[in-house]
């Protein structure tokens, strides 16, 4: 895929600097962070500068540095609601930034670094532009590629990727997520997938699919615990359901998609729920974070989240910084190399573990994480890739287990904006 570019918004002169206020951002961890994801709501910005209205901007400096700034529309309402920038901070480091309103921008040159689409395959038998909103017909079947060489969605489903790693949704009753693994800083999932004598399965420049997803949740997606007869018994998120697909921010820093399951049907005989993952990656990371909100979850009931056993029959378990996960690793991508696969989340939301080994449920091989809403926010956690063909560091178990702990450090300890 050819080098994209952005436009962005950067002061047109000092003087807008000269007469703006500052923004303080700190690192309350003691490890480095690169590629850290700020967050500055426009209610926040707003307080800093007054005079900002719907039609303006935000222009960030660090020092005399323009920063590339990302203006995300959330609610679709014409006017951004957050700019959000990565910012490299050293251990305990505190930065200044200088903020100003700006009006007249000025183009510069970025490197698109998150990604996520959705393509219909078309009557010609290559596939659309990217839509923005879909509907996944009801109980939608998996594709059976003995009677049809393409899907009827590219790669079967939304697929998201940053500069490091990249996923795969499918948009069928199995729901599941499949990993890309990368070789390249592209974006590369328009292409991928899209001519059928170019198996994604085998390894090339960009990388491959690297994970047996089988009856599993592959890479962390959904299932909801209940009881019933006494008892416990998973749920698979995708059927007895309207399931849809909402983009809602694609951009140079970070991608943002919804997934909404509306009125589920979970047991013939429950009350429907709604739940809606709302997944977000950003550049430079090797994780995607997911979001979940539930209307009301049902008495007695979890949301679990899990990864793939097949290959690796040990987890690992962190309880570090107020966060909660765990960890496998072993030869277990689908090119037989090195791969370490990690969830987190907040204990607050933590609620277990387990492992699903039998093979007469619909969800077998996996190690799960369970979770809970708490006060009726969202559950939030992080699923993270670590394949030795991305980054030498990955080549062995001591190296993916720092890399575990350090993003728990972080993950517990957010920047502090002020």
């Amino acid at each position: 895929m050819r080098k994209l570019f952005i436009l962005i918004f950067v002061a047109s002169s000092l003087n807008a600097f000269a007469q703006g206020k500052t923004i303080s951002i700190t690192n309350p961890s003691s490890i480095e962070r690169k590629d850290e994801l700020v967050v500055l709501k426009r209610s926040e910005l707003k307080r800093k500068l007054p005079a900002l209205n719907s039609r303006q901007y935000v222009l960030i400096n660090n020092g005399k540095v323009p920063q590339l700034v990302q203006y995300d529309d959330l609610n679709r309402d014409g006017i951004w609601d957050e700019a959000v920038l990565l910012l490299d901070l050293k251990p305990d480091e505190k930065k200044t930034l200088t903020i100003a309103v700006g009006d007249k921008p000025a183009a510069i040159k970025a490197v698109v670094r998150s990604y996520v689409r959705q393509q219909h395959k078309l009557a010609n038998g290559h596939f659309g532009a990217n839509v923005l909103t879909d509907t996944m017909p009801f109980n939608n079947k998996p594709t059976d590629f003995s009677k049809q060489k393409l899907p009827p969605y590219l790669t079967e489903g939304p697929a998201w990727e940053n500069d490091k790693v990249g996923f795969r949704k499918y948009f069928d009753t199995r729901n599941a997520n499949d990993i890309w693994g990368k070789r390249t800083a592209k974006m590369v999932l328009n292409e991928v997938g899209a001519d059928p004598s170019k198996s994604y399965h085998n390894l090339s420049d960009w990388g491959m699919d690297i994970l047996k997803v089988g009856s599993s949740l592959g890479a962390g997606a959904l299932a909801l615990k209940v009881k019933t007869n006494g008892k416990d018994t998973l749920i698979r998120f995708g059927r007895n359901a309207q399931v849809i697909y909402k983009q809602i921010t694609t951009g140079p820093v970070r991608s943002i998609f919804e997934i909404s399951y509306k009125n589920w049907q979970y047991l013939p005989d429950a009350r429907p729920v709604t739940v809606t993952e709302q997944i977000c990656i950003w550049g430079g990371q090797y994780f995607f974070e997911n979001k979940v909100t539930v209307d009301t979850l049902p008495k007695n009931a979890w949301l679990v989240t899990g990864t793939i056993d097949f290959f690796s029959k040990t987890d690992y378990k962190i309880h570090e910084n107020g966060v909660a996960g765990l960890y496998t690793y072993d030869r277990q991508s689908e090119n037989k190399d090195m791969l370490g696969l990690g969830i987190l989340t907040k204990i607050k939301n933590f609620k277990g573990y387990d492992h699903i080994t039998a093979f007469n449920t619909d969800i077998t091989n996996a190690f799960t994480l369970e979770m809970a809403p708490v006060a009726a926010q969202p559950v939030i956690y992080r699923y993270y890739v670590g394949w030795e063909l991305t980054d030498p560091a990955f080549a062995s178990k001591q190296g993916f287990e720092s890399f575990m702990y350090s993003e728990a450090e972080k993950f517990g300890k957010p920047v502090v904006v002020q």
